[in-house]
């Protein structure tokens, strides 16, 4: 069973960049999609980004489209969100999770998932 773990999150200020990084565990990691998820504070989980089994297509949402990238690296099991510009709005716990069978397609709802990690946090201070 295929595990997931977020590193990289802390306290950082306006306009600043935090890269996360989520490692996999297990073989099957590379045939899954990927996504990024986060939850504000007393707000409900929301999508944030997503890409595909083998990396080609990624779908990121619009709240951070044009600060916010995702990539895999699957020989290293590895998938990353790279965020810049960063607003107190951002401020969450941001999971990773892991789902489908070789989707060519970024999976972008939180059904499509089933694997998930505990999420590392994200400060953004005004």
């Amino acid at each position: 069973q295929v595990q997931v773990v977020e590193s990289g999150g802390g306290l950082v200020q306006t306009g600043g960049s935090l890269r996360l990084t989520c490692v996999g565990s297990g073989r099957t990691f590379s045939s899954y999609g990927l996504g990024w998820f986060r939850q504000p504070p007393g707000k409900e989980r929301e999508f944030v980004a997503a890409i595909s089994w083998g990396g080609g297509n990624t779908r990121i949402a619009d709240s951070v489209k044009g600060r916010f990238t995702v990539s895999r690296d699957n020989a290293k099991s590895m998938v990353y969100l790279h965020m810049a510009s960063l607003r107190p709005e951002d401020t969450a716990v941001y999971s990773c999770a892991a789902g489908g069978d070789f989707p060519r397609t970024p999976l972008t709802e939180e059904s499509d998932y089933h694997i998930w990690g505990q999420g590392t946090q994200v400060t953004v201070s005004s």
